[in-house]
């Protein structure tokens, strides 16, 4: 019985063995592989590096690059534009889209089946988002400014003032960035019947569409009043949502919806299309003054589509 056992022992030893030794030959194949300089799959290695060939190394090396590399263009880019700190990359967006509810004290009646009205997106994430209101100003600095750093807005027209320049906002398009309904005339909302209302927000839905291909799903009643019949004629225009903001950016300051005067996750941010006839200073200066602060505090400039 026991030489029975010892020849049990050494046949399961010499199999360990020989499961040890085909370990070995594989990684030593694996290496030679990826070592391996030949073939038309290889990348062409950073100095000193060794050859990466197996496609998923491929993936991530490349990836490494593009992402340093897109670093690298933003830092230079803040120190171009007079940014005292390199404004945070925002985290990817959410898989499952939060889901809008109108924020308490901001419903009408019957809320529950018109657009959600909010000054937030739920979300943990430290990212807040950057809007722009009307179309005055056409300043071209302010879209090389903003391309430079890769800072993501949104833009809410008002056809009064963007009809001036429809040409400015077409570059805006062109740069991915998503152009919205702020009413044909900018009137006080509540101040008309429902008629005029709908004649205001589908008629800049018309406009939008026509001059720029696609029929906005985002809507902002100019000052931020409305009432029911607003926003039964935003939906019968095609309204899906109705973003307010938390907090108003300017050249000089930054003011608060609430109490606490500060940033939140998922803040939304407004600001206007101006410069010095109105302000202390031009768009570029007001992005300086946004980024100066939502960066201090944490916070990345996040797109506000991918979170609706």
């Amino acid at each position: 019985m026991q030489l029975v056992r010892q020849n049990e022992e050494c046949a399961v030893r010499r199999k360990n063995r020989s499961r040890v030794a085909l370990a070995a030959l594989t990684v030593t194949a694996i290496a030679s592989g990826c070592a391996s300089g030949g073939g038309s799959d290889a990348v062409r290695p950073a100095h000193g590096q060794q050859p990466l060939q197996a496609p998923p190394a491929r993936a991530l090396y490349s990836y490494a690059q593009q992402l340093g590399a897109a670093h690298a263009a933003r830092v230079t880019a803040a120190k171009r534009w007079g940014l005292a700190r390199t404004p945070l990359t925002a985290p990817a967006p959410p898989a499952t889209k939060p889901r809008l509810k109108t924020r308490r004290g901001f419903e009408v009646k019957g809320q529950s089946k018109l657009p959600p009205v909010f000054t937030t997106i739920p979300t943990k994430k430290k990212v807040v988002f950057l809007t722009i209101d009307d179309g005055a100003e056409k300043d071209p600095a302010f879209l090389r400014m903003m391309s430079d750093l890769r800072i993501p807005y949104t833009a809410f027209l008002s056809d009064y003032l963007v009809k001036e320049d429809y040409g400015y906002f077409t570059k805006m398009r062109d740069r991915g960035v998503s152009l919205n309904n702020h009413t044909l005339n900018h009137r006080y909302m509540p101040g008309l019947s429902y008629a005029r209302q709908r004649r205001e927000i589908c008629g800049m839905q018309d406009v939008i569409e026509k001059r720029y291909g696609k029929r906005p799903e985002l809507f902002r009643p100019p000052y931020g009043n409305y009432n029911r019949d607003t926003l039964r004629a935003a939906k019968s225009c095609g309204i899906k949502a109705v973003p307010l903001w938390n907090a108003e950016v300017f050249t000089d300051r930054m003011d608060y919806r609430e109490w606490d005067r500060d940033l939140h996750p998922g803040d939304i941010l407004l600001t206007h299309f101006r410069g010095r006839e109105d302000w202390k200073g031009t768009m570029p200066d007001m992005v300086r003054r946004a980024m100066k602060t939502v960066t201090a505090k944490g916070y990345a400039v996040a797109r506000l589509e991918d979170y609706l």
